[in-house]
């Protein structure tokens, strides 16, 4: 089943379960997965791999909201963006530990043979490449940087 197909299923239960946050949620999903459809040059129907990317992009736009309320004091619009951060995570591929990126980094590295930090970009690459969508490219950045540093 494909995932708008599951996202309009769950928006059905939500609203007969009168969840009014998760609908919200699903609905915003269910947009930008239309919006990502009819794109300019968008091929007739989205990926798994396209849709795993939408998904990435609104979780972190959610973080991003919700990190810039908590810094203003905005306990209530916290809330609500984690709430539907939360429901986006669902349809998510399960995300790798830091200490389960570590240990794949190392084993990139020494693959690649990188020595150096002139060596992240081509270590940085590979593993977005390979990791896309099981952890948080923030994250693997910093393992790199760390690791080459």
């Amino acid at each position: 089943m494909s995932l708008t197909t599951k996202i309009d299923q769950d928006i059905k239960l939500a609203m007969l379960a009168k969840q009014p946050e998760r609908l919200t949620a699903l609905r915003a999903v269910k947009s930008a997965l239309l919006l990502a459809k009819t794109e300019k040059g968008a091929a007739e129907e989205i990926t798994p791999e396209g849709e795993i990317k939408v998904l990435q992009k609104l979780a972190k736009q959610r973080k991003e909201s919700a990190e810039i309320y908590k810094t203003q004091s905005r306990d209530d619009l916290y809330q609500i963006e984690m709430g539907e951060l939360k429901v986006i995570e669902e349809y998510l591929p399960q995300q790798m530990s830091r200490f389960e990126i570590e240990g794949y980094i190392q084993e990139l590295i020494g693959r690649v043979g990188a020595t150096s930090m002139q060596d992240m970009g081509k270590v940085m690459g590979l593993a977005n490449k390979e990791l896309a969508g099981q952890a948080d490219g923030k994250t693997v950045s910093e393992v790199v940087k760390q690791l080459l540093g």
